[in-house]
C-alpha cells in the first residue's frame, strides 16, 4: 500500500483555494496521487482531499502543519492531515448478534481493513470465543437499569486506555449516554435496519413483512444525542418479493447491514468523511 498522507479539508467557499493549496504542495514538491473536490452551492462550504505521496515531501507531519497553518488560517479551514501508515485503533462494540462484529474480524483479519482492531465490549459474553480466536482483548460488561451510569464509566474507561480513534457500534443493543454521544462526536459509528423509523421497536422484520414491503436496507452513521439520526456515511438497500419469508427478510438484512457497515468504516478511517452540520461528505 501506498504510503501517503491525507489532507482533509472544509472551509467557506471562495476563488482560489484549490489553487494556493496546489502551489503549497508545488513548492514543496508534493506528489499528489489523489485528490476530491466539493462545492456545497446551499450552504456556501467547499470540501477537499488530497493524497500526498509521503516520500514527496521533505519533511513530517509537524512541520507539514506547521507551515500549512497561515494558509488554513487564511480560508478559515477546518482541517486535518493524517498519515496512512499509522493504523486508526478501532474498538468494537456488539451484544448477542454476531454478523457485523464476524465480518469486521474477518476483514481485519485478512488485511482488508488498514486499522487495529484493540478491543470488543459487550454486554454479553456469547461471543468471546470468536473474538479470542482472533487474539483481541474482550471485555464484557454487563448492562442494567440499576447499574448503567457504573457500566458506561467502565466503557469510556477502556475508550481512553485504548486510545480509540474511532468506536463501532456493531449490533450493540444498547444506547450511549448523551454525554458519551457528545465527547465521542464524530468517532463513533452505528449500523441499523433502515426500516427505522417506519417500522420501530420490536421485530421490525415481522412489521415489514405484514405491510409487504419491497425493499430492505440498512443505514451507517455517526452516533449522535439524537437516536439514530446522525450524519449518515453509507446506506445501501435489496429488492424483495412477496415470496421472500420473513427469515429470507432477516438473512438478507443482515448481509446488507453488515456490507454497509465495513464501508462505511472504511471510508472513516481513509479519512474520506467530512461531516457538516448533520451530513456528511463521502469521497470515493
Amino acid at each position: 500500500m501506498e504510503h501517503t498522507y491525507r489532507l482533509v479539508i472544509s472551509c467557506p467557499d471562495r476563488v482560489g483555494i484549490v489553487a494556493k493549496v496546489s502551489n503549497f504542495l508545488s513548492t514543496y514538491n508534493g506528489w499528489i496521487t489523489e485528490a476530491s473536490h466539493h462545492s456545497d452551492f446551499q450552504s456556501g462550504w467547499f470540501f477537499m482531499r488530497h493524497e500526498i505521496k509521503a516520500s514527496s515531501i521533505p519533511f513530517g507531519l509537524d512541520q507539514f502543519r506547521a507551515a500549512f497553518e497561515p494558509i488554513a488560517k487564511e480560508f478559515n479551514m477546518n482541517w486535518h492531515i493524517a498519515d496512512s501508515a499509522q493504523p486508526k485503533k478501532v474498538i468494537l462494540m456488539c451484544s448477542k448478534e454476531s454478523h457485523c462484529v464476524a465480518d469486521l474480524l474477518h476483514r481485519w483479519h485478512s488485511k482488508e481493513l488498514n486499522a487495529e482492531i484493540v478491543a470488543v465490549i459487550s454486554n454479553h459474553d456469547d461471543l468471546r470465543r470468536m473474538v479470542d480466536w482472533h487474539d483481541i482483548p474482550y471485555h464484557h460488561i454487563p448492562v442494567s437499569k440499576e447499574n448503567k451510569d457504573e457500566a458506561f464509566a467502565q466503557v469510556d474507561g477502556l475508550f481512553q486506555q485504548y486510545e480509540a480513534d474511532v468506536v463501532v457500534l456493531a449490533r450493540y443493543m444498547q444506547i450511549l449516554p448523551s454525554e458519551l454521544c457528545a465527547k465521542y462526536a464524530g468517532k463513533v459509528i452505528n449500523i441499523h435496519h433502515s426500516f427505522l423509523p417506519s417500522f420501530a421497536g420490536a421485530r421490525p422484520y415481522h412489521q415489514a413483512y405484514s405491510r409487504g414491503v419491497k425493499l430492505i436496507g440498512a443505514t451507517c452513521h455517526y452516533v449522535t444525542q439524537d437516536l439514530d439520526e446522525g450524519p449518515i456515511i453509507e446506506q445501501d438497500v435489496i429488492r424483495i418479493t412477496h415470496s421472500d419469508s420473513i427469515e429470507d427478510m432477516v438473512r438478507l438484512g443482515k448481509d446488507v447491514e453488515k456490507n454497509v457497515l465495513a464501508r462505511g468504516l472504511r471510508s472513516h478511517i481513509e479519512d474520506r468523511v467530512i461531516t457538516y452540520e448533520n451530513k456528511t461528505v463521502v469521497f470515493d
